[in-house]
């Protein structure tokens, strides 16, 4: 558990650095569309680290059910946001690693329907 939270709290404090950087050293740089792509990576980043966070503190998910979840999430963060980080700040065409970004996606979704079926077990339960 305490291993998701620290990942969480990096991947945190690594979206407000990107949050900030964007928001002021590329303003000049990007695109206004290539701003709106960069910042979408960060806001996918926060809200996803937001829901680590609040996973992996929920008393009532076995250590399994919380490590799986965290799985997916935190590497659906690394390929959606990492991915669209790459393409801006180190110039990676998009053509080259297309595919990573949607991938990331999927696996945030698979994130999500995964906490579903956890509460949906324990609502049937109860």
């Amino acid at each position: 558990m305490y291993k998701n939270l620290t990942i969480a709290a990096v991947l945190g404090v690594i979206a407000v650095i990107l949050g900030a950087f964007g928001a002021h050293a590329l303003k000049t740089k990007l695109t206004p569309e290539a701003l709106e792509s960069f910042q979408t990576a960060v806001r996918y980043q926060f809200l996803h680290v937001l829901l680590l966070l609040f996973v992996n503190m929920f008393s009532e998910f076995t250590s399994k059910e919380k490590n799986r979840i965290s799985y997916f999430l935190m590497t659906g963060i690394l390929m959606f946001s990492g991915s669209i980080y790459l393409i801006y700040l180190l110039n990676i065409p998009a053509k080259i690693i297309w595919f990573v970004t949607p991938l990331g996606g999927v696996l945030l979704i698979i994130g999500w329907g995964l906490l579903a079926y956890s509460f949906f077990k324990k609502a049937i339960k109860n």
